[in-house]
């Protein structure tokens, strides 16, 4: 198995071998634009990448955002795009022209008409560097590399957790706050109501205190005095206790009317009180989760940037290194101050 294993490694190192500068190059302009970057901040950290780098870091955004078909993603883009990039960056070249520098170099054939613009055709012509060097740039062991990538993914993933968490505690805590709005509503509405019901009660009673003391005056008349006026107040008693006043029948009414609707209140206040309290239970679930998960982002932004430093001291390329540190960096624009992360700055 040793065997087989080394003969595929020769016969790959042997296909590699084969692969002419120009087909190295195709490779690297069919690489994203991010990787395009770096390729060319590998090959030249020393003499162009460090003074250059947050340049070129800017070349790829404009790329990408010019590029609305596959944006990060994408490789190239046509020329009319092509042409607004040069002008965003204060180019004066034209597209025509950087492509009849780049075949006097041999980068593109003397017959070809490419439709599409990669970043590396930009970056050869603005740097003036040689191709084929560009082309056949050391770039580091790619096991650390994808490692170093895997980690930075990670991070960008428990970002974007921690993102959705935060945006969930937000809406919870909006929710709450609207519960416990709608149950101070209602418990204003209760005591609206026990005041209406209190002063329904007191009327009622006010009205029943009239009625009984009329009733005794009434009596009074009826057992004393002369024959004809106790009998004139026996009538207006028979009258009065055969019906029902206006007034006390109205208050009856009105408290009747008060106390379903303080019941209705009660009812209402209780299940509002008992929604805000969920909904606060649930904000602060919420809250917690989030914190969790921005907990979670920022060790994993301490662990990538503590790898980082150990892969710089070995040596990998800065190129790499420096996009990697510069996409955390970005990422930390999502922590508060007190867990490392800063305010980014509007351009």
């Amino acid at each position: 198995q040793l065997k087989i294993a080394l003969n595929k490694n020769l016969r790959k190192r042997r296909r590699m071998s084969r692969k002419t500068d120009q087909d190295r190059l195709a490779e690297l302009c069919g690489k994203t634009h991010k990787d395009q970057a770096i390729w060319f901040l590998n090959g030249y950290w020393s003499s162009i990448g460090e003074s250059n780098a947050e340049q070129i870091w800017d070349y790829v955004h404009k790329f990408a955002e010019l590029d609305d078909q596959h944006h990060q993603e994408g490789t190239a883009i046509d020329e009319f795009k092509a042409h607004r990039f040069l002008e965003i960056v204060k180019e004066t070249l034209t597209v025509h022209a950087m492509r009849d520098r780049l075949r006097a170099t041999g980068a593109i054939g003397q017959s070809d008409r490419p439709k599409q613009v990669p970043l590396t055709h930009f970056l050869l012509w603005k740097f003036g560097v040689d191709w084929k060097e560009l082309a056949n740039a050391p770039q580091g062991s790619a096991e650390e590399l994808d490692k170093a990538k895997r980690m930075l993914e990670a991070v960008q993933s428990a970002f974007a957790e921690a993102e959705r968490r935060d945006s969930e505690a937000s809406a919870a805590l909006r929710e709450a706050q609207s519960r416990e709005y709608e149950a101070k509503q209602r418990e204003d509405e209760l005591r609206a109501a026990k005041a209406e019901l209190e002063a329904a009660l007191g009327e009622v009673k006010a009205q029943e205190d009239a009625y009984n003391s009329r009733t005794a005056q009434l009596k009074r008349a009826s057992e004393e005095g002369g024959l004809v006026s106790r009998n004139k107040a026996k009538n207006e008693l028979a009258q009065h206790l055969g019906e029902d006043p206006l007034p006390l029948r109205k208050a009856k009414i009105t408290a009747e009317a008060a106390v379903k609707k303080a019941e209705k209140a009660t009812q209402a206040a209780e299940a509002a009180s008992a929604q805000a309290s969920q909904a606060r239970n649930h904000s602060e679930e919420a809250k917690q989760a989030a914190e969790a998960a921005l907990d979670d982002a920022s060790r994993k932004v301490e662990e990538a940037e503590a790898y980082l430093e150990e892969a710089k001291n070995r040596g990998s390329p800065r190129g790499q290194i420096w996009w990697l540190e510069r996409e955390l960096h970005e990422a930390k624009a999502y922590l508060p101050a007190s867990r490392g992360g800063y305010r980014k700055e509007r351009k």
